[in-house]
């Protein structure tokens, strides 16, 4: 079983979200579908960039990292934000 993290991309408005799950196509249609708080008002959002890993805790470990400065300043200076 694989385990994805990935960043949306607003279409709308020039925002990210950071998230991880096992099935990222049902992910990405509820975020569409209105049901995130944090992401509803900035629909619609695209898969914009993931990673896949083979256990959980490696997703979010590295979800934490993306959303540390740290993390933001690496996908800045891989041209993926």
């Amino acid at each position: 079983m694989k385990f994805y993290i990935y960043i949306l991309k607003s279409q709308k408005f020039n925002r990210y979200y950071y998230g991880h799950s096992q099935n990222l196509s049902e992910r990405l249609k509820i975020h569409n579908y209105g049901k995130v708080r944090s992401t509803k008002a900035f629909r619609p959002w695209v898969i914009h960039y993931f990673e896949s890993f083979s256990t959980k805790s490696e997703a979010y470990r590295r979800e934490l990292f993306f959303k540390s400065a740290e993390g933001k300043k690496w996908l800045r200076s891989n041209n993926i934000i």
